[in-house]
């Protein structure tokens, strides 16, 4: 089973797709999961997460995964946002192209294994591929909400969002402390530059939600 976590959508990255076409894909949802499970097993990801647009954080089973019912049919909205960590370093992939978002779902397994041939076929030796997705933008520090903290916190100690929001109280001390350690650049030392890199601003953006959910339980 993928594993991997679903989130809401709150705000989509650049242009939006202007005029969207029917997909031509013949593939059930559980296929398109199982093509995605296989292509971030060959980028040994983790921490995947799969943000929906029109989900809603009720939607959401306490394992991360999508309650049972209309949620098979699209909420709302087409977007959707595949983000996680993997031996190519950060990814975050959009795709917005079809009126659905299982649809949409698809395209991003198949553009994961449009790029894993380009390795296959040796025309690259860095990487050049996955850098168009590569860079996770960080929300500045006025206009991080409490939300997008506690989900950046949970990101970097590899815990639920919803269920660390929901027990902030008894568990956001400790996570913080758990993101810091994990994302400390001195844990770095072993990776390539472009994964140093991350590590450090994402070590950083912990800070910066740190300082921002300190600020707001003073309020």
């Amino acid at each position: 089973m993928l594993n991997a976590q679903f989130r809401p959508l709150d705000k989509w990255p650049g242009e939006r797709t202007k005029e969207r076409k029917n997909a031509t894909f013949r593939a059930t949802y559980p296929k398109t999961l199982d093509e995605l499970e296989y292509e971030l097993q060959r980028l040994s990801a983790h921490d995947t997460v799969i943000q929906v647009e029109g989900l809603t954080r009720d939607d959401i089973r306490n394992d991360g995964w999508p309650r049972s019912g209309n949620w098979k049919n699209g909420y709302g909205g087409p977007g959707v946002i595949v983000s996680f960590e993997s031996s190519k370093g950060a990814i975050s992939m959009p795709c917005d192209k079809f009126g659905d978002w299982q649809d949409n779902l698809r395209a991003i397994a198949k553009s994961l294994e449009a790029l894993r041939m380009v390795d296959r076929y040796g025309v690259t030796r860095g990487n050049e591929q996955y850098r168009g997705w590569s860079q996770i933008e960080a929300p500045k520090n006025g206009n991080m909400s409490r939300r997008d903290a506690i989900e950046l916190i949970a990101l970097g100690a590899g815990c639920d969002a919803t269920q660390l929001s929901d027990h902030w109280e008894t568990l956001g001390e400790a996570m913080i402390k758990r993101a810091k350690k994990l994302m400390h650049p001195d844990t770095a030392e072993q990776m390539d530059e472009h994964a140093k890199r991350h590590r450090h601003e994402m070590f950083v953006r912990i800070g910066q939600a740190e300082a921002v959910l300190i600020a707001e339980a003073g309020k």
